[in-house]
């Protein structure tokens, strides 16, 4: 039988597994662990440092870039284990994804197990996964020439592929979990969910700038972004032209994430004020009000990290809430969608 349940949980295993990568990484940026490990080796690099020769070896060759000359200069060898942990958990976590996508694949695609369409899908999500993996090591590689940093673009640019990869993937497994499934096409609903997704992608994109500018360490008051002044007296203008601060700068950053913020809260209180009006199915009904549940949360998330200066869990619990408010769109436009 094609796309049959061993199909749906395998795209659901791989759901899972960004999931978990996407907390690990939040928690790799957060602890400056990403550019531990200054080299890439695909099979070689599974294994960490086993002795104190190896670990040795590998501390040297960290010295040899900025982020140890410029900022952890005072690290020692301990020190040094502590953040390569994090960064070599996050790409093993990585190849183990890349595992789980391939192999079923090809079980799948030989025992005939999929259908055309599936099977298409599937080789668009391989690609996703490699250029996920690409996406990874070309944004180290900008934090190892002569700054102390990953561009704050190349950052973004690897978030967002997980979180499309992730969206992908499981919109794959809705449609076969649903494919037999009969639902009302509301085109109205199916209009404001998709100006949802667009508001909630452009969200996440600027809150990837904030993580790779550090730009929740300034500004930590709420509503107001300081010190009870209002916005336009806090918005700093450093940089030329004046665009360029509403994304490369801190400031304006900041700014941007917080205001496309009360964005998402309205297009979901609108989604889910316009729903009401139409007879939905149950999982229609669920998947909105499950938006309006997660983004409440997500909100508050949002301010109590800001307020508190960005602590590691509570920046990765708001990172976790953007993903499930990203699983619940995904979840609704797919439930609107033909």
């Amino acid at each position: 039988m094609k796309d049959n349940k061993k199909v749906v949980y395998w795209l659901l295993t791989g759901c899972i597994l960004i999931f978990i990568m996407v907390i690990v990484g939040g928690i790799t940026r957060l602890t400056n662990s990403g550019l531990s490990i200054s080299n890439y080796k695909l099979i070689h690099g599974v294994i960490p440092p086993m002795n104190q020769q190896e670990w040795e070896e590998a501390f040297d060759l960290y010295k040899q870039y900025p982020e140890y000359q410029k900022l952890h200069y005072h690290f020692n060898l301990e020190d040094f284990k502590g953040i390569y942990f994090w960064e070599w958990i996050h790409r093993v976590i990585g190849r183990l994804i890349g595992v789980v996508f391939i192999i079923p694949f090809f079980y799948f695609l030989f025992t005939k197990q999929l259908t055309k369409s599936t099977i298409k899908k599937a080789i668009v999500l391989l690609g996703l996964g490699a250029f996920q993996g690409f996406m990874g090591w070309y944004m180290v590689k900008s934090g190892l020439v002569d700054r102390p940093s990953v561009s704050h673009y190349r950052l973004a640019a690897h978030l967002m592929t997980a979180f499309v990869t992730f969206a992908y993937s499981f919109w794959v497994a809705l449609d076969i979990i649903y494919k037999n499934n009969v639902k009302p096409a509301i085109p109205e609903m199916r209009k404001w969910v998709w100006a949802g997704m667009i508001v909630l992608i452009l969200q996440i994109t600027w809150g990837a700038f904030v993580a790779g500018l550090d730009a929740g360490f300034i500004h930590n008051s709420w509503p107001l972004m300081t010190e009870g002044k209002w916005i336009h007296e806090t918005v700093y203008i450093e940089l030329n032209p004046v665009w360029k601060n509403f994304i490369a700068g801190k400031s304006g950053v900041q700014f941007v994430h917080r205001y496309l913020a009360y964005f998402v809260v309205i297009a979901i209180l609108i989604i889910w004020n316009k729903a009401k009006k139409f007879q939905l199915t149950q999982p229609q009904k669920n998947g909105v009000n499950s938006l309006l549940i997660i983004v409440g949360i997500q909100f508050l998330l949002g301010v109590f990290t800001l307020i508190y200066q960005v602590p590691v869990w509570l920046g990765v619990t708001h990172q976790v809430g953007a993903f499930f408010l990203l699983a619940s769109m995904t979840f609704v436009l797919h439930r609107f969608s033909k």
